[in-house]
């Protein structure tokens, strides 16, 4: 067995850290490269003797508990960003891991925060992740549903990730359909014949910098010569005000998991007049913590007031949907949308024939200055550009065509609607198979919206995808609603780009 993990996950330019290893063909290989448009190599070591270590019972819980291979000094010059770690054995075989390395004395204008907690929670090494029994599941012992049941909330950050979450080939495909689903055709979700090739399971490709979704933005962005610092979730969670030097920070993909430490940093960083800009979906989903000095990552999902021994004493330290009545702060104060009034679209029923595009209705806000957008336009259809996981509002049609939100659940009043577009938070049973089921819709309709009704459950099963702005505090959020935003960048489709420009310029990143 060939494995590896850092004993953190992001350091700053001229620290150490320690790279823990199993190795049974010796000696190996070390090599820490740089990745943003192109990859760039700044460490090389060879000859390194490394011990091969047993896997402890239960180590997606407590962890490797190996000891440390070697100490890296990062170099004081390392230019900020995200630093591939290879491992290569006397066989060839190769293993990856990662570190986030964070700048000296920052100079950029806007910092990147890496979904390091989506990772975690998506970390399914050794067994199981948050979601699922993985192992189970991939074996074939046990069928999704029961596999799901032996989902875990407490996760070690001590283990490796799997292969194809942290580094998975190039070509790895997109949680998206990308044509519309024919007339009478079995639904898919995503790419078929690749997961079968590879052994992809259900939760790789839902989390990962390489060839995914921060990885494309941060290629874009060095194409567009704008300076980015790199931090991750974590740094966000401590007591230092990370974000102080910055002007504006910016999420891509799927930062899905927030701590309440992030999330303080994150809001104090807005209101005194910081600007967010997402570039994401399903942002701010989750609650989650950071216990045994970050050693552990605690993640109940849907158990949080069950499974918790934190919640009776101090339901504030509760992990559960951010928009959970007891925590008072639902997600889309601070973003401004949420997954609950959004979802899936061409994705198995999901949308299945949507067009993938958002549909014009506000062409003059200032988002799409210069943009050769009108009213009633479709943006990146032929990407697609919406896909995978969207985030939305609910809203009314005012007098002018437009769109007008409905200030709830922490959406505000002074939402402003760009773009929209259909989604669905799950798939209704009409004759298929569901690929992508409705979850837990009894526990939202009781924990967010105190109304177990029938129709509040139904309710919840339509929804859209919504790219808006707002003002708060001192500062300014721009939402794109989408986890595929970065691949419209990836396409270099103008529109996106365009948006994109625009969201940037005014932020203060450029």
């Amino acid at each position: 067995m060939l494995a590896c993990y850092t004993d953190r996950l992001s350091v700053t330019a001229g620290e150490s850290f320690r790279l823990h290893a199993s190795a049974a063909a010796n000696p190996c290989a070390l090599e820490i490269a740089r990745v943003g448009a192109e990859r760039r190599v700044v460490l090389r070591r060879a000859g390194l003797s490394i011990g091969e270590h047993p896997v402890p019972e239960h180590v997606d819980r407590d962890g490797c508990g190996w000891p440390a291979a070697l100490e890296v000094e990062t170099g004081a010059d390392w230019q900020s960003g995200y630093y591939d770690i290879q491992l290569t054995d006397a066989a060839g075989e190769a293993t990856h891991h990662f570190v986030c390395v964070k700048a000296q004395a920052p100079a950029a204008k806007a910092v990147l925060v890496l979904a390091t907690n989506t990772y975690h929670a998506y970390n399914h090494w050794g067994g199981a992740n948050a979601y699922c029994d993985v192992a189970a599941l991939m074996s074939r012992r046990a069928d999704l549903p029961t596999a799901m049941q032996g989902a875990i909330g407490v996760l070690s950050t001590r283990r490796p990730f799997p292969q194809m979450l942290i580094a998975p080939p190039a070509d790895v495909p997109r949680l998206v359909n990308l044509r519309p689903r024919h007339f009478e055709e079995r639904p898919w979700a995503g790419d078929r014949a690749w997961p079968r090739r590879r052994e992809l399971s259900p939760y790789d490709n839902s989390a990962g910098f390489l060839h995914k979704w921060e990885h494309a933005f941060a290629a874009w962005a060095e194409g567009e010569g704008l300076a980015l610092d790199y931090l991750t979730d974590e740094d966000l969670d401590g007591a230092d005000d990370v974000l102080a030097p910055y002007g504006v920070a910016i999420v891509a993909g799927h930062s899905e998991y927030w701590s309440g430490g992030q999330r303080d940093r994150i809001e104090q960083f807005v209101d005194r007049g910081g600007r967010l800009a997402i570039f994401s979906g399903n942002t701010c989903f989750w609650k989650v913590r950071f216990e045994n000095a970050g050693q552990t990552f605690i993640c109940h999902k849907w158990r949080g007031f069950e499974a918790d021994p934190a919640a009776d004493a101090h339901p504030q330290d509760a992990t559960h949907l951010w928009s959970h009545q007891a925590f008072g702060r639902p997600e889309a104060s601070i973003t401004g949308l949420s997954f609950l009034f959004g979802g899936y679209h061409r994705l198995g029923l999901c949308v299945a024939r949507g067009d993938g595009g958002y549909t014009v209705y506000d062409e003059h806000h200032w988002a799409l200055e210069g943009a050769d957008l009108f009213y009633g336009d479709v943006i990146g259809a032929g990407l697609p550009l919406l896909g995978y996981e969207n985030d939305g509002c609910r809203f009314s049609f005012a007098d002018d065509g437009r769109l007008a939100p409905v200030a709830m659940l922490g959406v505000p009043e002074n939402l402003e609607i760009i773009a929209m577009a259909p989604a669905a938070f799950g798939e209704e049973e009409r004759g298929y198979a569901p690929l992508i089921p409705p979850e837990n819709l009894d526990i939202i309709a009781r924990d967010v919206f105190a109304d177990e009704t029938a129709a509040t459950r139904r309710r919840l099963l339509h929804g859209h995808a919504v790219m808006a702005s707002f003002r708060r505090g001192a500062g300014e959020v721009f939402n794109g609603g989408t986890t595929e935003w970065a691949h419209g960048l990836a396409t270099r489709d103008p529109f996106v780009e365009r948006i994109t420009r625009n969201v940037l310029r005014r932020f203060g990143a450029y």
